[in-house]
């Protein structure tokens, strides 16, 4: 049997606040196409994990979709900020224009630098400014651009 993959449906998060992360999303152009809470039993199944309760939102942007998902149950969850040299650390980079516009609209909705901006020497991101972006949650967001 063969399979491929056709396509990247969505990257997802798990946050504390819904309303906080959308805001951020939508700052930087995407869309809200859908919020609402699930079936446990349903989240429980696919999830693994007994008493999920969650609110689930959608945002599409330019050329990906995010998931966020807020749980409310079960009661003991945990946060974990793993550092970039942490397994299981993951973030998304975002290609951008007007980077230090950027970097400041995310600091309104709790993304700070985790580090100064760094202008690429090598490889295919030369010339552009990178810098990690960190929220509260350990939501972290990768932005290059001029």
């Amino acid at each position: 049997m063969t399979f491929r993959v056709l396509s990247t449906n969505h990257t997802s998060f798990t946050v504390t606040s819904l309303d906080r992360t959308i805001a951020f999303f939508q700052e930087l152009g995407f869309e809200l196409t859908s919020r609402g809470p699930r079936d446990p039993d349903v989240i429980e199944a696919i999830t693994g994990v007994p008493g999920a309760r969650v609110t689930i939102a959608f945002l599409r942007g330019p050329g990906h979709n995010i998931e966020l998902i807020e749980y409310s149950g079960p009661d003991q969850r945990e946060i974990h900020r793993p550092r970039p040299c942490d397994v299981g650390f993951a973030h998304v980079g975002y290609d951008v224009e007007g980077i230090d516009a950027a970097i400041a609209a995310a600091a309104r909705h709790g993304f700070k630098p985790i580090a100064a901006p760094y202008v690429v020497t090598s490889g295919p991101n030369t010339g552009k400014k990178a810098a990690y972006l960190r929220d509260p949650d350990g939501l972290t967001i990768e932005m290059l651009g001029y």
